[in-house]
Order: structure tokens, then sequence, then C-alpha cells
């Protein structure tokens, strides 16, 4: 029972990436609330080095948005890319999550996966927004090739 419990939570922190905003743009304005934005945020692979992803997704401004109670829509993209040298940290699931970030005070996600294209040896991120009852169709989808000579460790 211990050992499943340090897993599940060290698969919870696996999955808690954090991401970094690097900018925003307003696109709707309100004179005595924040406004509407698209923001966008980058954060590195947990589980592969040199693979940073840039995710753009809509935030509702608005007195329910400052306080952190509205909910935003479910559009969003991903960009994912090497920026450095691919060095796998281990072997890595076939299909994982890689980056969520709630997008409503209850029940709402924004959620990355990642999934390995053996045959093609390249690394496939998707972007999708869930919610506890109905999840949204909206999603985006990236890929990023691995050089034929670094083959990916899979589990």
């Amino acid at each position: 029972m211990k050992k499943l419990v340090t897993l599940f939570m060290m698969s919870l922190a696996a999955c808690a990436s954090f991401a970094e905003t690097i900018g925003e743009v307003s696109t709707t304005f309100k004179l005595l609330s924040p406004n509407d934005k698209i923001i966008v945020d980058v954060f590195d692979d947990p589980s592969v080095a040199g693979i940073s992803c840039y995710l753009s997704h809509a935030k509702t401004g608005g007195y329910k948005g400052a306080l952190g109670l509205a909910e935003d829509t479910s559009d969003a993209s991903v960009a994912c890319r090497q920026v450095g040298a691919v060095a796998f940290k281990n072997k890595i699931a076939m299909q994982e999550e890689v980056f969520n970030a709630r997008s409503s005070f209850l029940f709402k996600h924004v959620r990355v996966m990642r999934m390995v294209d053996s045959s093609r040896n390249t690394l496939v991120y998707l972007v999708y927004s869930d919610k506890l009852v109905e999840g949204s169709p909206k999603n985006s989808v990236t890929a990023v090739p691995i050089p034929v000579t670094q083959l990916i460790p899979v589990k």
C-alpha cells in the first residue's frame, strides 16, 4: 500500500508541470475589471530534456475572472519544439499527461498529452480541455521529430 501511495504521489508531481507566462494580449476592453485575454505560456517536457511547449489559451476577464470564478473557454493551441539537445530522463510511456492547468473554479482543466509515434520516431503533443461532466472536442496537436540516430525509449 505504501508503494502504491508513493507511486501515485510521484505521478501527480510529474503531471504538475509549471508554465512560465511569455506574454498576453487583450481581446476585449472592460472599463472597471480585467479584460478577456489570450495568454501564452511555455513549459518544458518533464521527461524529455530539450523539448519546450508553447501553449496559448483564453483567460476570461470581468469581475468573475478577477475573483477566479469564471470558466475559461476551451480554446487552446500548442506548439512544441526542440530547444536543445534531446535527452530522455527515463523510459517514457506511449501516452501520458505532461501538463495540466485549471481553467475554471471547479472541474475544468486544460491538459497536454504526449504520445509516442514509434514508427516515425516522433513525439506528438495534444492539447485539449476537459470537464467533470462534459469535455470539449476543441484541440490542437504538434509533433517533434527525434533524430533517427536516437530512438525513443518507451516503457
